[in-house]
């Protein structure tokens, strides 16, 4: 019965926090989307700046001064005021966090699945089970080749966040233009691929 209770409150806290990560990736509380796209970008910045351990250590310690700082501010004003509020941060530390066995298996057995895809997907485009699909892989990795003399992991992480925050709000906002030339782009795209494999000996044709 207890692990059914904490299995139904995991799956509400999950559904709950894609909910609100939805909800800031297409800004609709413009406030508190603000507040975490500042800060990650803060942080990616920071990361360009100083090391990784030392952006935790800061960010640690900035954290702990200010939950110190607000737990003592508590403290005197309750001794000064003479009153019993308990722990500030008494509603947080009485949340449970923890993964249900069943939880993790779940978990579990979906990072296994992907894994398991990847792998598939890999293996059949290095081993040219389609020429068609390899070669266009080939072409994605080539061009991640310039990609990746022009920037470094953390500048393409940067612009990833960038884009995170801004394209759902942009397609949100212009989804009929986008869907026209998008359905425009794979139409003409689709054309192309039927007369290269039409032309390439040994290219199977999808159905």
């Amino acid at each position: 019965m207890q692990a059914s209770a904490d299995s139904t409150r995991m799956e509400c806290f999950w559904s709950n926090w894609k909910c609100q990560a939805i909800d800031l990736l297409y800004w609709r509380d413009v406030k508190q989307t603000s507040i975490v796209f500042g800060s990650v970008l803060l942080m990616l910045f920071s990361l360009t700046q100083f090391s990784v351990v030392s952006v935790i250590a800061y960010l640690a310690l900035a954290a702990l001064s200010a939950t110190i700082s607000f737990r003592i501010y508590k403290s005197v004003l309750q001794a000064v005021q003479k009153t019993d509020e308990g722990h500030p941060f008494k509603n947080y530390l009485d949340i449970e966090i923890s993964l249900s066995q069943e939880q993790i298996q779940k978990y579990t057995d979906c990072l296994q699945a992907y894994t398991n895809s990847i792998v598939r997907e890999l293996r059949r485009l290095f081993l040219v089970q389609d020429l068609v699909d390899s070669l266009k892989f080939a072409v994605l990795m080539w061009l991640l080749t310039y990609v990746g003399a022009l920037f470094n992991g953390l500048t393409l992480l940067i612009m990833a966040v960038v884009s995170m925050f801004s394209l759902p709000a942009v397609y949100d906002k212009y989804q009929a233009q986008i869907d026209q030339y998008l359905g425009l782009v794979r139409t003409n795209m689709n054309t192309i691929v039927a007369k290269i494999q039409a032309k390439i000996p040994g290219a199977k044709q999808k159905e």
